[in-house]
């Protein structure tokens, strides 16, 4: 039992750790070797990012359309859901394992984690 209770309280002291393990994706290059060849999924969601900077996919029962471009460090991308303009937004993305984050305006807004596949 007290075996136990240190293994419980060693993954509790942990889970910090997890979730500051996020990396930064900083260069056009690094992104591009994450997406090649690869589809992003989440529920309900499935994109593809190409390197020759379109968006292409579905989300929630509507096709997903869009381009993007990397500046100053930011994946920054003007993307339509079905006829809906979503605008243009620049993101940080953050990459850990097969998860990838997109955090909005520049860093400071929400987030998305998506799945690699």
């Amino acid at each position: 039992m007290p075996r136990m209770i240190a293994l419980v309280s060693a993954l509790l002291l942990c889970a910090p750790a997890f979730a500051e393990s996020f990396k930064p994706v900083t260069s056009r290059d690094t992104f591009i070797s994450l997406m090649q060849n690869r589809e992003l999924t989440r529920f309900g969601i499935n994109l593809t990012v190409t390197p020759d900077g379109k968006i292409d996919g579905r989300a929630f029962g509507r096709d997903v359309s869009g381009a993007w471009r990397w500046q100053s460090g930011y994946f920054c991308r003007d993307l339509y859901w079905g006829s809906k303009n979503l605008g243009p937004n620049c993101q940080a993305v953050k990459v850990q394992g097969r998860t990838v984050r997109f955090i909005s305006d520049q860093g400071t807004g929400d987030h998305a984690d998506l799945t690699l596949r």
